[in-house]
């Protein structure tokens, strides 16, 4: 089973060089046991562009879809066996990037 593991972040900083490197060791660990599906970084909330297309015409919209001190800042995919080998992965991501991760199963 696949899961979207989020990565949580309260401030406008980037990851430390410290927490980049922690993030590329359990990256790779993630790859080698075969639990990698894709990850990725996120840019800054005001950097998006919000679309609202179901009344007819798009309404474009700079900046995030909602005003929150928290925000995505990445994820990863991780192919897992089941919830409990997924929480146990993800509280290992969240100290290598030192961030609050939050899990959700694909359906």
């Amino acid at each position: 089973m696949q899961y979207l593991v989020s990565v949580i972040h309260d401030s406008p900083t980037l990851a430390t060089e410290e927490e980049m490197a922690a993030i590329g060791v359990f990256n790779d660990r993630m790859q080698a046991e075969g639990h990698w599906v894709f990850a990725g970084g996120l840019a800054q909330p005001g950097t998006a562009t919000v679309i609202d297309n179901r009344g007819g015409e798009p309404l474009i919209t700079d900046g995030p879809f909602l005003e929150s001190k928290e925000y995505l800042a990445g994820f990863w995919i991780f192919e897992a066996p089941d919830l409990d080998v997924a929480l146990e992965l993800a509280a290992e991501g969240s100290r290598a990037c030192n961030r609050k991760i939050e899990v959700r199963p694909f359906l």
